[in-house]
């Protein structure tokens, strides 16, 4: 049947789109009312959409059904439970014994709830993914990440590390750099003069 004026057919209903209502996402028109997610329905704009092949998700449908899978990846608002998978996160039965609270076992807990067992070589503490840099193969503090001479905050260009520690390449030269005539050794100088 001839396309008298109309417009596109719609991705997900096959009717006809007028320009008015449309809305284009991956070179296919939609209607407003059918630019919807496959999973839960929900209304979709160009910033909560997230297309694979010929399918539209919200970024939350997406990220379950598309997304890395694992420990440490993140599903909708379930990434933030702390309970073992297979448990339900219902009421449960507390014991009616006290238990003695102490700062180190606290800390403990979060870090296994939270997923870190990692410990910043710098300040000892815990160090969490969005807190983590690597250097010298360990996780350090962002704000422990610097120079353990001058103190100078460092980054994967300026970072070198020897027995563990991280220097900046300026220090990391003044000590362990060659030494000899024209290499800016003082004391190879005043010999020769």
């Amino acid at each position: 049947m001839p396309n008298w004026g109309g417009g596109a057919k719609c991705a997900a209903c096959e009717k006809t789109v007028y320009h008015a209502e449309e809305i284009q996402c991956n070179a296919r028109s939609f209607h407003k009312t059918c630019f919807i997610c496959m999973s839960c329905r929900k209304g979709l704009d160009s910033t909560t959409v997230a297309a694979h092949e010929s399918e539209i998700y919200c970024k939350s449908c997406y990220g379950k059904k598309y997304g890395p899978k694992g420990y440490g990846y993140g599903q909708g608002a379930g990434a933030l439970s702390s309970d073992p998978p297979g448990q339900d996160a219902g009421p449960q039965p507390h014991d009616s014994k006290p238990q003695p609270a102490s700062s180190k076992s606290t800390a403990n807990k979060l870090s296994q709830k939270f997923g870190s067992s990692d410990r910043c070589p710098r300040c000892s503490k815990a160090v969490y993914a969005a807190e983590k840099v690597m250097g010298a193969g360990k996780p350090w503090h962002k704000t422990c990440f610097r120079c353990v001479l001058c103190g100078k905050s460092l980054e994967s260009t300026t970072v070198t590390d020897k027995d563990g520690e991280l220097y900046c390449k300026v220090c990391y030269a003044k000590n362990f750099g060659p030494k000899g005539f024209g290499l800016g050794n003082a004391a190879m100088l005043e010999e020769r003069q």
